[in-house]
This record gives C-alpha cells, sequence and structure tokens, in this order.
C-alpha cells in the first residue's frame, strides 16, 4: 500500500514510535502534538544555548590578577617574617628582594591583557 501526502512548504513531517506519541499525548495537555513538540524542542534549545561550559575572557583575567595579588601578598609576608626571624641579616640584602618583589607587581600590572 503506497501513500501520498501533500503539503505546504512550511510543513515538515516527522516519524516517531507509538510509545513517544503516547507520552506526547499524555503530557500536551490543552496544546496540540505539533505545539507540544515544537514548545520541547524550543525548551531544549534554550537550555542547551544558555549552557556556561567555560570561562569568559574577563573572569581569566579577574582570576589571574587575584592569583597575582594574592601572590604578592605572600611574599610580603615571607619577607617580612624573614627579616623579623633573622635580625642579622644584612639591609641590603632585604632591599633587593622587596625592589625585586615591587618590580614583579608592577610589571604584572602592565601587562593584564591576555
Amino acid at each position: 500500500m503506497r501513500r501520498t501526502l501533500l503539503l505546504d512548504e512550511d510543513d515538515l513531517i516527522m516519524v516517531v514510535k507509538e510509545d513517544v506519541v503516547s507520552q506526547i499525548d499524555e503530557n500536551r495537555g490543552e496544546m496540540n502534538r505539533t505545539e507540544f513538540v515544537n514548545y520541547l524542542i524550543q525548551c531544549q534549545l534554550r537550555e542547551f544555548t544558555s549552557r556556561k561550559e567555560y570561562i569568559t575572557k574577563e573572569e581569566f583575567q579577574h582570576f589571574t590578577s587575584q592569583m597575582m595579588e594574592l601572590l604578592h601578598n605572600f611574599l610580603q609576608f615571607f619577607i617580612s617574617y624573614s627579616m623579623s626571624v633573622s635580625e642579622g641579616q644584612p639591609e641590603a640584602d632585604i632591599q633587593t628582594l622587596s625592589q625585586q618583589l615591587e618590580s614583579l607587581y608592577r610589571t604584572d600590572e602592565t601587562n593584564e591583557t591576555y
């Protein structure tokens, strides 16, 4: 037995199993089958496009700057702790370490674009 189906250009046919049709009928409420299937597809597409599985460039830059600030604070603490523990350390060494730390921090601030 051969079937011929005449449709407008905008209409399409989707073949589904009988159990899927019964699930559609059970859950569609006042909508017809086509409206319900279109609604389900649109909901899934919206959910798919709204998923965020990666971070933005701005979020990464913010994270990087926070990590550099944390490192800077840790190094400052480490240097100040070292100075308080070893009072006999020459002042020149402490000044050199402090200058290197400040130059690293300034270099990071000027190179924030990635």
